[in-house]
């Protein structure tokens, strides 16, 4: 017999006989109604991880990774105001359903349709079992490792920056807080580790930080138990973070301490971290079996701490409802349910990949008009640097200018990352700009790259458009889950109802001369271009640097997409090209209304002998060995592709056309690079002869050797050369 028909005729045998486990009188506060309320909440909870069941054995349903032994969430959700965004661990449905009955709407069905994978689910669009819902403010996620809780410190920490600049999108009312859920065996993940250092980090610095952690301690992750009091001992006396306890089986004193708790966070504006003690019933998803790596008592010891068990006995023991009343509540909501999901089922799925990809890329938003800032505001944030944009510069400083005039355009864009801020960054790309915006818009943050992305994250979140950089590429690798397991997925999962537009900073790829080895010079960019909606632009000489960025900021503020600006940190210092001092790969800065539109390339030359594809470091080398060709009697014409996610292939074929032949070089590895895809869609067009320069599927080394792996001036020109003569 399964667990859940176990437990489930547990409770009808025992409430008939009163046979009710002990415990506590109730805890004072909550009224009778309220109370039944809760219990009607965990009811349904229960009724529906019952009927998930039933629907997966008749192929009707596609999910039961369940929440019995949870529904004590019901009064944390109770505890919290409707305004307060909730991040919720995937066992939180009575949290749900209680914070949808705080406004008066009825759930059953939605969730269903979202069990069913209908196409008609409201938030998901049948794409996946998430809890979520835009009217409650609770951001849908499929988490299953708490790789939520650095955005929703990011989160907590938008409210106080909201408060202080209220940006055009904002989402949270200025007395919100936060809260993040989680389960005992998903705190000991470096992602969540990350976030708690961080909300402490930052509050020990008094910074407003209101976020409500809820650890949900069932004891157990999948078959590995949690050690006893390992979760009191970590986290009772954390710096920074006030810590709570509570019994989850007990509503009342469940929502009393959460009320405690929130009320904390509220007024002190500080992060808690409330322990909440529940049990896991049936065992980690329907297909598990406890008492494979459970003994048999201690799995039954568990199912008599069921906690509907304990509400028939706190709503007798208050007066609210006797047991024969709430038996017939959950045998009435049972029933209820699986009438409900007989319909549920009947109603359409998706069933096309264009179905399917169809909230890959979240709808554009109206946004308020902008001329760009004021002559005089520009006077004074550029002072004596408004006389040096007349007169070539090289990369680094054009994208410094830039990112001051869109920080003048658009108040809500906020920069963060190591180092940004006091120091300029590692190569003074973004110097002054602390001084020109303040702490709060260009902020210093902790090293952590988990932490540094979730901090955007949260502040897309409630309106900001965030520009976090990543310090180094090689350093992205250390949290790119939070881009392509967080970020990316939010559109798709929520059918486009929530989007995290952002433009997030990267220096990156190799050519450092012998500095640094393999963390300091990265090519590998495979992580990226393999994030579907994803876009990922990559400059390779300072004017199209900036005109790309303000066309990313723009992707970002009203397309609402999340943009990766990668930035060739060899070329940010490059004045050179053929000789030295001869300043051609310098460029002035373009005037503040031009960009360069998502897609579109650059063609430089217009020989029909050869054609070189390229991008970045590869452009300025490509320059480099175009004047070799020249006098090798071969016209070229070089194609600089900017743009890598999603590749601009029809431009790019159109480019190249009407060339004899075609040369891909891409300093990127040979295994994974761009030239993959680029060889594959010229081979499909007809193109025949064809080749590529590539990096070696190899770290990059530190000292003389640091190009040894990597595409050369002298390498492509021979690869051209070999080519055009073939």
């Amino acid at each position: 017999m399964p667990r859940s028909l176990i437990v489930h005729e547990n409770f009808l045998a025992r409430v008939k006989a009163r046979d009710l486990p002990p415990g506590k009188a109730p805890t004072p506060g909550l009224a009778p109604h309220e109370m039944v309320s809760l219990f009607r909440s965990q009811c349904l909870s229960r009724a529906l991880d019952r009927t998930s069941r039933a629907m997966q054995k008749a192929g009707q349903g596609f999910y039961t990774i369940g929440s019995s032994g949870h529904e004590g969430m019901a009064a944390v959700a109770h505890a919290l105001r409707p305004t307060d965004m909730a991040f919720l661990h995937y066992r939180d449905a009575a949290f749900q359903i209680a914070r949808a009955a705080q406004l008066g709407q009825s759930i059953t069905w939605d969730m269903l349709l979202s069990f069913a994978s209908s196409s008609e689910d409201p938030i998901s669009g049948g794409r996946h079992k998430v809890l979520g819902s835009k009217a409650l403010a609770i951001p849908p996620q499929t988490s299953t490792i708490a790789s939520h809780l650095p955005k929703a410190v990011g989160a907590a920490y938008s409210l106080g920056l909201a408060r202080r600049r209220p940006p055009e999108h904002r989402a949270m009312p200025e007395d919100a807080i936060v809260m993040a859920s989680f389960g005992d065996a998903s705190a000991n993940h470096s992602t969540a580790q990350g976030a708690f250092n961080t909300a402490g980090w930052t509050a020990f610095q008094s910074v407003p930080l209101p976020i409500l952690f809820v650890c949900e301690d069932n004891g157990i992750g999948i078959s590995t138990k949690t050690p006893r009091g390992w979760i009191e001992a970590s986290f009772s006396h954390r710096p920074g973070m006030r810590y709570f306890r509570a019994d989850g089986l007990d509503i009342s004193e469940a929502w009393a301490v959460a009320r405690e708790a929130a009320d904390f966070v509220r007024s002190r504006r500080k992060p808690a971290f409330l322990h909440l003690s529940t049990v896991r019933l049936y065992g980690h998803a329907g297909a598990d079996l406890p008492t494979t790596y459970m003994s048999r008592e201690e799995v039954e010891a568990e199912e008599a701490n069921d906690p509907l068990l304990h509400s028939v006995r706190l709503l007798d023991q208050s007066g609210a409802l006797s047991p024969d009343e709430a038996l017939a509540i959950y045998l009435e909501t049972q029933e209820r349910v699986e009438r409900v999901a007989a319909e549920a089922v009947t109603r359409p799925r998706l069933r096309t990949a264009a179905e399917v990809m169809a909230s890959l890329i979240p709808p554009p938003r109206a946004c308020a008009p902008t001329n760009g800032p004021s002559q005089e505001a520009r006077a004074a944030a550029f002072g004596a640097d408004l006389k040096a944009m007349d007169e070539p510069q090289p990369m680094s400083r054009l994208i410094n200018w830039a990112l001051t005039d869109l920080m003048l355009a658009h108040p809500e864009v906020v920069l963060m990352g190591e180092d940004i801020g006091r120091k300029g960054g590692v190569y003074g790309v973004t110097q002054k700009l602390q001084a020109r915006f303040g702490s709060d818009r260009v902020i210093d943050t902790l090293l952590d790259e988990q932490s540094i992305l979730g901090l955007g994250i949260g502040l897309a979140h409630n309106g900001f458009l965030p520009v976090p950089e990543i310090q180094f590429l090689a350093y992205l690798h250390n949290a790119e889950d939070q881009i392509r397991g967080e970020a990316a997925t939010l559109p798709f999962f929520s059918n486009g109802q929530y989007a995290n537009p952002m433009v997030v900073r990267i220096a990156g790829l190799g050519y450092q001369k012998g500095f640094g080895g393999h963390f300091h010079n990265d090519n590998s960019i495979a992580v990226l271009r393999d994030i579907p909606g994803l876009i990922l632009a990559c400059p390779s000489h300072g004017a199209d640097a900036v005109m790309m960025l303000r066309e990313c900021i723009r992707l970002a503020r009203e397309e609402q997409r999340l943009v990766v600006f990668l930035e060739p940190i060899a070329l940010y210092p490059m004045r050179d090209l053929l000789a030295e001092k001869d300043g051609q790969w310098m460029q002035t800065y373009p005037e503040p209304s031009r960009r360069i539109g998502f897609g579109e390339i650059g063609v430089s030359g217009d020989g029909k002998d050869l054609a070189i594809v390229t991008y970045g470091n590869g452009n300025y080398l490509s320059h480099q060995a175009n004047f070799a060709l020249r006098e090798n009697g071969v016209a070229a014409r070089i194609i600089d592709l900017r743009w890598l996610a999603p590749l601009p292939i029809e431009a790019m074929l159109t480019a190249v056309a009407r060339c004899d032949a075609v040369l891909v070089v891409d300093e990127c590895r040979r295994s994974a690079g761009p030239a993959e895809a680029l060889m594959t869609a010229l081979a499909e067009a007809g193109h025949r002869r064809i080749a590529r320069v590539t990096a070696e599927d190899s770290f990059i080394a530190t000292g003389p050797a640091y190009a040894a792996t990597l595409p050369s001036r002298e390498g492509i020109l021979a690869a051209a050369l070999d080519l055009v003569r073939s």
